[in-house]
């Protein structure tokens, strides 16, 4: 057998691995989201659709109140610990490391459908807490240089461990309105933390914008996948047209229709 030959088959053999590798890498078959909105654009709302059990670590104060219901019936479980801190005692990021140290250890994300952090905003204002505290600070005005690098650092390692989770991921967050100086036209951006607004959605494969529309029936929930001049969307999903710009708020319908896992895991809590 020639070299050539030689190398044309071991070529084979790496792409066949690599094929292989591709189709049993449980990242592929996963969902994550960025899930963007202003407030009570129904961002929150929109777990009832997502694949259950929900487990939802709360930051924001009494933000998952709309889901009783579910929470109730064992369908959303909720860790509300983290939504009140002083921020001159801050302790809740070393409580949060801890316990996303212990889930991941004790194998509970594999019995999770999805794991929503609500939202970003307060997140990483816990996490910029932790850092002004270290600091000696506490409760102060973040120092741009010295603050802001390590926040920026923090927020990128946790959010590429939650999306290698076995599970589906969605982070919530919010908008800031941005003007554009010469065509004095309003858009909206994810709000976040310096260069973070460019840098974090690109982690995502779905970037996605609640838009609710009035109608006469009364409010209607939908999904934005697809950017317009007001605000930028991205879904990997909707390749080859699989995805309207607008979609009705479902997330679990919209897994089935691009032909993603759809189903719940077994409840956790009744039953």
């Amino acid at each position: 057998m020639t070299e050539e030959s030689k190398a044309f088959l071991e070529s084979k053999k790496t792409a066949a691995d690599l094929l292989n590798f591709y189709n049993s890498d449980p990242r592929q078959q996963s969902f994550n989201l960025l899930l963007l909105g202003e407030m009570g654009t129904g961002k929150t709302f929109l777990a009832r659709s997502a694949r259950k059990p929900v487990l939802i670590h709360s930051f924001d104060p009494g933000g998952t109140k709309g889901l009783r219901d579910l929470i109730n019936a064992g369908d959303v479980i909720v860790d509300s610990r983290y939504e009140s801190e002083n921020p001159m005692k801050p302790t809740m990021f070393e409580k949060w490391q801890k316990e996303m140290d212990r889930l991941s250890k004790a194998g509970i994300f594999d019995h999770i459908g999805t794991f929503i952090i609500d939202s970003s905003t307060s997140w990483a204002e816990m996490i910029m807490n932790n850092i002004l505290k270290k600091a000696g600070i506490p409760g102060q005005a973040p120092r741009f240089t010295h603050d802001y690098t390590p926040q920026k650092t923090l927020i990128r390692n946790f959010l590429r461990t939650c999306l290698d989770l076995p599970c589906d991921f969605i982070l919530t967050g919010h908008l800031e309105p941005n003007k554009d100086e010469v065509t004095k036209q309003l858009s909206f951006r994810y709000a976040t933390t310096g260069k973070g607004t460019f840098t974090i959605p690109t982690l995502f494969d779905e970037v996605w914008v609640m838009e609710p529309k009035e109608t006469a029936k009364g409010v209607q929930y939908r999904i934005l996948t697809q950017s317009t001049g007001r605000y930028s969307c991205r879904s990997r999903l909707a390749a080859k047209g699989l995805l309207n710009q607008y979609e009705e708020a479902d997330i679990k319908s919209i897994l089935k229709k691009v032909k993603m896992p759809c189903d719940d895991k077994t409840k956790l809590i009744g039953d």
